[in-house]
This record gives C-alpha cells, sequence and structure tokens, in this order.
C-alpha cells in the first residue's frame, strides 16, 4: 500500500504528445480513475507509473520513494492490461501461480496455494483453477488476469481499461463487482477508462485527461456538476450536455436574466451566481439533456422548436430540437412518449441546475442554485 506522487511528468513520442506537465497526488488506498477519450493520454501515464516507458521530464514517488530510474519489477506494481496478456498453454491456476514463483517474488509451495485460492474465490473463478485459458469465456478471461496481478500483493495496482473487450451486460457485472471489491483490496488503484460510467462509479476521485494535458480532478460529484471547462462537461453524459450561447440582462424586478436561443424569454439568474461570472455581457450556458422538459400547454416561460429526431432507448428516450434560432437541443424525456419528426413542440429548461462557462477560453464561472420560487414558474 503506498501513496503515488506525479509531478510535471511529460512523454513526448518523437514530434505526438503523449501527456505533458501532469501532476497529480494519488493518497495511499485510493481508488484513482484516468478518464478521457481515446489518445488523451491514459495509457501513457499508467506506463509510466509502471516503468513501461520512461518519462522526457518530471518525476514519480510512489510510497515516498522516488522511483525515476527503477525498473518495472523494482517498483512492487502490478498491471493489468486491456488485452489480458495470459499464458494460453497454462491453466488458470498456472497463470496466477506465475508471479510468485519469478526470482523477485518467490514464495512458498504452501503460501503460493493460499494466496492464489484465496484470491481465485474473490475473483469467484475458485471452480476454473485447472481448466485451461483457451477454455474461458473473456469474462472469465479477464477475472484470471485480475486475480494474477492480485497474487503478488503491489503497493500500486494499475489496470488499463480491464472491462473494454467484454459485453455490455457483462462489463455492467463486473463493475459492480469491482466496485465491491474495493474494500476488500486495500491497494492503492489506478484505473485507466474511457467509459465515463466506470469513472464515476469506480473512482474515489477522477482525474480528467484530454490531448496529454490533465483537465480536472475531482470527486464524480463535483467532475459532474461543476466541470472545469466545456471540454469536460461535454465528456460526461449520453447525451452529452447541451451548451448554448446566453447573454446577460437586466430584468424588472432587478434580478438578472439570461437571454437565449433567439427568444424574448429570460431565464432568472440570482445575485449570488452574477456577481461569480466576473462582470460578463455574454456567456456560455450548460444545460443537461434531463434539465428540459418538454411542455404540454402554452406558457410564457416556454421556448419553441421543431422535432428534428426522436430515438427510443427504452424507459427513457432522445429528443432533438431544432430552437427558433437554429440551435440543436438534446432533451431526455419520458420513454413512454412519441413524437413525430418536424412536429412544433414548446420545451422548458430548469433553471436551477445551469453551469456557466466562460465565452471564449471556455473555462467555468458559476453553477446555478435556484430554488423553485426564485426559478418562477412563468
Amino acid at each position: 500500500m503506498a501513496s503515488v506522487h506525479l509531478h510535471e511528468l511529460t512523454k513526448w513520442y518523437g514530434k505526438r504528445r503523449g501527456i505533458e506537465d501532469v501532476t497529480l497526488d494519488i493518497a495511499d488506498q485510493e481508488f484513482m480513475t484516468i478518464f478521457g477519450p481515446a489518445g488523451a493520454g491514459k495509457t501513457t501515464t499508467l506506463n509510466l507509473i509502471a516503468g513501461i516507458v520512461a518519462p522526457n521530464r518530471g518525476g514519480i514517488r510512489i510510497g515516498g520513494r522516488d522511483v525515476d530510474g527503477l525498473e518495472p519489477a523494482d517498483r512492487n506494481v502490478a498491471m493489468v492490461f486491456e488485452s489480458y496478456a495470459l499464458y494460453p498453454q497454462m491453466t488458470v491456476f498456472q497463470n496466477m501461480a506465475f508471479p510468485l514463483r519469478s526470482p523477485k517474488h518467490r514464495t512458498s509451495a504452501r503460501e503460493l496455494e493460499e494466496r492464489v485460492r484465496r484470491y481465485a474465490k474473490m475473483m469467484k473463478i475458485d471452480h476454473l483453477l485447472q481448466r485451461p485459458i483457451q477454455a474461458l469465456s473473456n469474462g472469465q478471461r479477464q477475472r484470471t488476469a485480475l486475480g494474477r496481478a492480485l497474487v503478488r500483493q503491489p503497493d500500486v495496482f494499475l489496470m488499463d481499461e480491464p472491462l473494454s473487450h467484454l459485453d455490455a451486460k457483462l462489463r455492467h457485472s463486473m463493475r459492480a463487482e469491482l466496485k465491491e471489491m474495493r474494500s476488500q483490496l486495500g491497494t492503492t488503484t489506478v484505473y485507466v477508462t474511457h467509459d465515463y460510467l466506470e469513472a464515476m462509479s469506480l473512482g474515489d476521485r477522477i482525474a480528467v485527461i484530454n490531448l496529454g494535458r490533465l483537465q480536472q480532478v475531482g470527486t464524480p460529484k463535483e467532475i459532474y456538476f461543476t466541470p472545469a471547462s466545456v471540454e469536460v462537461a461535454r465528456l460526461f453524459g449520453d447525451p452529452e450536455i447541451n451548451v448554448i450561447g446566453a447573454r446577460l440582462r437586466s430584468k424588472p424586478d432587478g434580478l438578472a436574466g439570461l437571454q437565449i436561443l433567439g427568444e424574448n424569454i429570460p431565464i432568472g439568474v440570482p445575485s449570488d451566481v452574477v456577481s461569480l461570472l466576473n462582470g460578463a455581457e455574454t456567456v456560455k450556458l450548460g444545460v443537461r439533456p434531463s434539465d428540459i422538459e418538454i411542455a404540454e400547454n402554452n406558457g410564457a416561460g416556454n421556448f419553441h422548436g421543431l422535432v428534428y429526431s426522436f430515438e427510443p432507448l427504452g424507459t427513457k428516450s432522445v429528443l432533438t430540437i431544432d430552437a427558433s434560432d437554429g440551435s440543436r437541443i438534446r432533451a431526455l424525456i419520458d420513454g413512454h412518449r412519441t413524437f413525430e419528426v418536424d412536429r412544433r413542440i414548446q420545451f422548458r429548461i430548469d433553471p436551477r441546475s445551469l453551469v456557466f462557462f466562460e465565452t471564449e477560453k471556455e473555462g467555468f464561472l458559476a453553477k446555478s442554485r435556484l430554488n423553485r420560487q426564485e426559478a418562477g414558474d412563468g
């Protein structure tokens, strides 16, 4: 068990940036997820911690020890790869036991047997120990790979998209089991994923990385509700957040209002939020699709549009709307409702859950905290 500290870690592959100036503190026994799209630099970060590649500059400390220049075998980390990397000619038991038979980590036959069986039971593959790898399903192979890393009892457990090759149903099941196992592991874990649901459900904190740069570090709640930028906000949520240009206007009642979507329907903004907008006259407004409501009747606070597309997804449906100013807005609605393309509709935006970003740099400014009385229904 150990903390991990990355300091201005940088890795270039020729003229292509892997990561640049990544500084990150991971606490002892913390489960940190590193999230980002393909090519963001997630695996490069993991490989640098493991010692598989060397940085161009920057440093790494594990458990307070400087590990720069140490070989992977001397860092006491264990890694699970996306491709499983199992030995096909061996049984499950032999694969799991392999690390404990190396000169570096050799243990007695009794200890080896005890550890393999203990972690095989944790992985729910104890009944498969004598089965050859070729006879396993993808899910069973992934459990074997996880078990092989765990028997080492490393200081740091590194996981590189371990569930990406599983089908959706099995991935969901394994995600739940990994979450359950976290309390049993008691090991610092760094988990790389391109799936925002995995990142949010598993991580104590999330490090968001894109184009080789660290964008934000925070709890799942902080990342989702107060994203550091429009870029981060768009990475979390499906369908992704709506980003709308907005202009601040004064209202007759003294409150500030937002003019959006080309209609004269201001949305109230309380003074404590206005004070965080740094005097901006224009902002970008983040609106989650779940915070858009399709209006049943005409109302003073309704926006207008045409149905561009309708996607039924079971209990929920995604409705895409062409607003009056040509903006395309996505709404997540009750799956029991249906809408025809090109139908004229009206919709409302919940002003209690808006996220404000800078117009130019697109950085986070404020999160709306309107209550229902301040928001009004008209």
